[in-house]
């Protein structure tokens, strides 16, 4: 029996969102801080934006939803942010791998590969996803009436 996925009622619901708003903390509590000084502004403030920027683009591009290119954009953009991530961590791992336990960077490195697959595969649904439109109720003659008795009088 296939399992109905719950309805989204907010980018919170979102497993990506989920996903790469624990694993930014762990990139700012586990990786960040064990980086030499000497990548102060470099490799720790690419970190530092690339892992917090994922969340909010989901979360200010849910905001957007109802415009297909809105939501398009933001989802590009945290694909785009995760690949930065893929590579920094990347650099962490065999730039400085003796600061860091393997697995920690491993899970990262699948972690957000697979944080990039999600939202390109959130991109094409949502490209693909046809909202119901609201039709508008036929005007009744008494609604009629009530319009005409309020608009204002015209002055000649």
């Amino acid at each position: 029996m296939s399992r109905t996925p719950p309805r989204t009622t907010s980018f919170t619901n979102l497993e990506v969102y989920q996903h790469t708003y624990r694993a930014s903390l762990i990139v700012m509590t586990r990786i960040v801080p064990r980086l030499p000084e000497s990548e102060q502004h470099d490799l720790k403030s690419q970190l530092s934006r690339s892992c917090k920027a994922i969340p909010r683009l989901i979360a200010e591009g849910y905001a957007k939803r109802h415009q297909t290119r809105g939501f398009q954009k933001y989802l590009d953009d945290a694909i785009g942010e995760c690949n930065e991530i893929l590579v920094s961590v990347t650099h962490c791992r065999d730039l400085y791998g003796s600061r860091f336990a393997p697995e920690l960077c491993d899970g990262l490195i699948d972690g957000y590969d697979k944080a990039a697959r999600q939202l390109y595969n959130l991109a094409v649904s949502w490209s693909n996803f046809q909202p119901r439109r609201r039709r508008p109720m036929p005007p009744d003659e008494a609604h009629l009436e009530t319009a005409r008795r309020n608009e204002p009088a015209q002055v000649s």
